[in-house]
């Protein structure tokens, strides 16, 4: 039962600070709508089931199938996230990613600085985010442009701050 708290509490202050950065990068309706998935059944049980506090609990239930269904679910449903971007490529005969829209990826900044706030606490700074993105694999797995798009605003946070990323990334359009 603590863990269904802890969980829902979580997510629940995460999307908050989601909500509040898409407002500042002047996506609001965005924001309100941002991660309900994760309050059906089938993400909310899996993440509380494997919650970890620190991270996200699909890597819990990774570790303990091989897969997480939970964030399969969560990626097909929400388009801020660059793995909803991949499509069939007729010309390689193969899956690839695709450009995401302005839009998205202004959420997809959101998210990342968020999930980082939440996670990290009082220990978060703006060198956090683009230190996450340089270690894992998404600008690899990203269309180009998008990869070069968001690193270029996690460079401007960590190097300008918050005030001056948010009202740049609000001024595009």
């Amino acid at each position: 039962m603590w863990h269904l708290i802890k969980h829902f509490s979580t997510i629940t202050r995460h999307r908050h600070k989601v909500i509040y950065h898409c407002y500042k990068c002047g996506i609001l309706w965005q924001g309100l709508r941002h991660d309900l998935s994760k309050y059906s059944p089938t993400e909310f049980f899996a993440g509380a089931r494997f919650y970890l506090g620190d991270r996200s609990p699909t890597e819990a239930e990774r570790k303990e199938y091989g897969y997480s269904l939970a964030w399969m679910h969560h990626k097909g449903r929400n388009r801020h996230h660059f793995e909803y971007w991949t499509d069939y490529n007729p010309e390689t005969r193969r899956m690839g990613a695709v450009k995401m829209p302005l839009k998205y990826v202004k959420e997809m900044f959101c998210d990342r600085v968020a999930a980082g706030k939440i996670y990290l606490g009082d220990n978060y700074t703006g060198d956090n985010p683009i230190e996450y993105f340089e270690r894992g694999n998404a600008k690899s797995s990203m269309h180009p442009e998008t990869a070069a798009l968001l690193e270029g605003w996690l460079r401007m946070l960590q190097k300008e701050g918050e005030e001056k990323t948010f009202a740049y990334i609000k001024s595009l359009r």
